[in-house]
C-alpha cells in the first residue's frame, strides 16, 4: 500500500479540504482530515479517502470530532450512513471560564 503522507491523490484532497495547513500535516491527523472530507467532500473526494481509511476509521472520525468542523447536515447524514445512531448532539468548543 501506498504511504498516504506521499500519495498524490490524497495529498491533493489534503490540499483542497484544508487549505490553511500544508498537506502533510493534514494527513498527520486522521480526524481532522476526515472531518473536513465528511463535510465538505466532494464524492470523487471520499472515494479517494475511503481508499486509504476504512469505514472504522470514518467511524472513530465521527466520535473523536474535533468541534465547528460539521454541520448539522453532514453531521446527521454520517451517523445514519455508518450506523451510528441517532446523531449526538454537534461537538461544541468550550471556551475556558
Amino acid at each position: 500500500m501506498t504511504d498516504p503522507l506521499r500519495d498524490p491523490e490524497l495529498l491533493r484532497v489534503a490540499k483542497r479540504m484544508v487549505w490553511f495547513k500544508k498537506p502533510d500535516d493534514t494527513l498527520r491527523d486522521p480526524v481532522f482530515f476526515l472531518n473536513h472530507v465528511m463535510t465538505w467532500g466532494t464524492v470523487d473526494d471520499i472515494r479517494v479517502a475511503r481508499s486509504f481509511f476504512d469505514e472504522d476509521d470514518f467511524r472513530t472520525a465521527l466520535r473523536q470530532a474535533h468541534p465547528g468542523i460539521f454541520d448539522p447536515r453532514s453531521w446527521t447524514y454520517w451517523h445514519l450512513v455508518l450506523g451510528i445512531g441517532p446523531a449526538p448532539p454537534l461537538p461544541e468548543r468550550r471556551l475556558p471560564v
